[in-house]
C-alpha cells in the first residue's frame, strides 16, 4: 500500500527540522509528556529534573525536555483553550508519527502518554478549593471534536443525549453540541491514585459566558450552572469546569495515544470560594504527576 504524503501546506515544517508551532523536532519529544496551560509553569515542572537537554519558546508554546528519575519526559505548555490543544496534539502527534523526511507516515506507531496539569473550578460541595481531580470523563463544549471522522465511536453518545435532554438544548441550533470522552483507564488508575477524586469534567470555550459567569452582558441561560450541578448519570455528577480537557482526551483516544488530565481546584462555583494563592499549592501536585508518569 502506497503511503500517504502530508503537503506543506497541511503539514508545515520550518526550516530548521522543527513542527511549525512548537518549534520542536522529531528527536526532541519524549514519550511521556506533561501539558500546562500557562507558559511559566514550564520551568516550574522541569525544576525537578535531573538532566535537561532541550529549552524551546515559541508563542505560548514552551517545551523542557529532561529527565526525571531515569523517565524522560517532555513537558510543554499548551495556552488556554481547545484550540490550542488541537496545535498541539496535532504536531506532537506529527512529531510522533510522521517522517519529516519523506512526509510519510512511519511504519510503527508510537504512543504518547500524555497528563495536562491545570486548575478548575469546582461544581460540587464535595470539590472545595485545593481538591485534586483526574477527569475519567470529559464533556467538550467547545465542539472541537465534533470536526473529525470517527468522533461518534469514541463518544458516549448516551451520556451526551441524557445531558442535551437535561440542559434542554436539543433541537436549539444556538446551543453548543456537546460531546463527551473517557480519559484513558490505566492511566487514570496510575495517576488518580486513591488520593484524587476521579471527575467529570467540563471543558468550556470561555471562562466567562460559557462558565456561566456574568459580568456586563447577561447569560442566555442563567439557570445553566444550576442544571450542571444537578446532572447525574449513572451515578456520576459533573465534578468542575475547565477548558482544555475534552480535546486532549478525544483527540488522544482518535490518534492512538493515552491522556488524561488531574486538575487543582481554585475557585468552588457552589460555595462562592476561590483560592487566589493557588500557585503556591501547585507545586504538590506537580510532584504527585512527575512519580506517577
Amino acid at each position: 500500500m502506497e503511503k500517504r504524503y502530508f503537503a506543506e501546506s497541511e503539514l508545515i515544517i520550518n526550516s530548521d527540522g522543527s513542527v511549525f508551532h512548537l518549534h520542536i523536532k522529531p528527536e526532541q519529544l519524549a514519550d511521556k509528556v506533561i501539558l500546562v496551560g500557562d507558559p511559566g509553569r514550564v520551568a516550574l515542572v522541569a525544576s525537578h529534573f535531573e538532566t535537561q537537554e532541550c529549552d524551546i519558546e515559541s508563542r505560548e508554546f514552551h517545551t523542557i525536555t529532561g529527565t526525571y528519575k531515569n523517565k524522560r519526559i517532555t513537558v510543554t505548555s499548551t495556552g488556554i483553550g481547545c484550540d490550542n490543544i488541537d496545535i498541539v496534539m496535532n504536531e506532537m502527534d506529527a512529531l510522533a508519527n510522521i517522517d519529516f523526511n519523506t512526509r510519510t507516515e512511519k511504519d510503527a506507531p508510537r504512543q504518547l502518554e500524555i497528563v495536562r496539569i491545570g486548575t478548575c473550578g469546582g461544581l460540587q460541595p464535595y470539590t472545595p478549593e485545593g481538591t485534586f481531580i483526574c477527569s475519567v470523563k470529559s464533556i467538550g463544549f467547545d465542539g472541537l471534536l465534533n470536526f473529525y471522522e470517527g468522533r461518534n465511536a469514541v463518544c458516549d453518545l448516551q451520556m451526551e443525549r441524557a445531558l442535551l435532554n437535561h440542559l434542554g438544548w436539543s433541537g436549539n441550533m444556538c446551543a453548543p453540541a456537546p460531546y463527551v470522552i473517557d480519559a484513558d483507564e490505566e492511566l487514570i488508575n496510575r495517576i488518580a491514585g486513591d488520593d484524587m477524586v476521579r471527575g467529570v469534567t467540563i471543558a468550556c470555550g470561555g471562562f466567562f459566558g460559557p462558565q456561566g459567569r456574568q459580568l456586563r452582558v447577561p447569560l442566555a441561560d442563567p439557570k445553566q450552572n444550576e442544571k450542571i450541578e444537578s446532572f447525574e448519570y449513572n451515578g456520576m455528577k459533573i465534578t468542575n469546569f475547565e477548558m482544555e480537557s475534552s480535546a486532549l482526551a478525544g483527540l488522544a483516544r482518535l490518534m492512538g495515544h493515552k491522556a488524561t488530565t488531574c486538575c487543582m481546584v481554585i475557585a468552588n462555583r457552589v460555595t462562592k470560594k476561590s483560592d487566589t494563592g493557588y500557585k503556591s499549592h501547585i507545586d504538590d501536585l506537580i510532584k504527585i504527576i512527575l512519580e506517577r508518569i
